[in-house]
Order: C-alpha cells, then structure tokens, then sequence
C-alpha cells in the first residue's frame, strides 16, 4: 500500500462537486435547510486524527516520556487516514459544489442562510484531508541511519 495520491483525492473531490452541483440544481427547492452535525462530526474528526498524528510521530521517533507504539496500531492508523482523506475529499468536493451553487443562486432565502453551513462544511473536510495525510505522513517509519541498518541479499557477502 502506498500513499495516498494528492490526485485521486482532487479527482473524487472534482467527481463530488460535479455532482452535488447536478443534485443541488433539480432538488433544492424540496430540501430542507443544512445542518451542522455533518460539519461539527467533519472538524471532530479532524481534531481527533490531527491528535492521534501528533500522538502516534512522537512515540514512532520513540520521544522521551512516550510509550512505544504497537505496529498494528500504526497499520490501523494508515488505513483509517487513508480511508478518512477519500471521504473528506468527497464532502469538501460536495460542499464546495453546494456553496458554489448556493452563491449563484439569489433567489431564495433559504439559499443564502444555507451558506453558512456549506462553507462550514468546506473548511471541515479540508481540515479533515489536512489531518487524515498528516496522520498517515506521522505512520511513516523514520529511517534508519547507515550503521545501525542491517545489510539486505545484495549487501551480504557470498560465500561460495
């Protein structure tokens, strides 16, 4: 598993909004207003995978005072900001979409109380892609320096 791609995540960040922006369009004259919990549950996360990056670089460097980290811990890790980074490209593509539309869009107050949570939104899953490529950046095992490596099959004397 490698990491994640700035790319695939601009890409499903384009693909949302597209296709928010479509949704949006034809149903918004029967939806009702947006809500907040999808924001405050977006920056949550962000928060808590911003915490678990900081947590998790400092006892992988082994930092004095930090217990050591159990590698499967950092293997869930990895998937869990892999995983959180796709998803908080959606939603920002989604509410980037939204607000887009919701600022073209004059006609209806409701759009303009709408804003609010749409730009919310935005910088929540921003901040959550932020967090989730930190914490996966933060699983990275550092490297070792020369001497303290041990040599691979193309190192190791052949004895014939």
């Amino acid at each position: 598993m490698g990491p994640t791609r700035p790319a695939s995540l601009l890409v499903a960040g384009l693909a949302a909004a597209a296709l928010a922006w479509l949704l949006i369009s034809f149903f918004y004259r029967s939806m009702p207003a947006l809500p907040w919990l999808p924001v405050v549950t977006l920056a949550g996360l962000a928060v808590l995978e911003a915490y678990a990056a900081v947590n998790t670089k400092g006892r992988i460097e082994r930092r004095p005072g930090r217990d050591p980290v159990n590698p499967l811990v950092v293997a869930r890790f990895v998937v869990l900001a892999k995983a959180s980074a796709l998803a908080g490209a959606i939603f920002a593509g989604f509410y980037a979409g939204l607000a887009g539309w919701l600022f073209i869009e004059r006609t209806t107050r409701a759009a303009v109380e709408d804003r609010g949570p749409a730009l919310a939104g935005l910088a929540a899953s921003l901040a959550l892609v932020g967090a989730a490529l930190w914490l996966e950046r933060s699983c990275r095992v550092p490297k070792r320096p020369d001497d303290e490596r041990e040599p691979d099959d193309r190192e190791r004397p052949h004895i014939h």
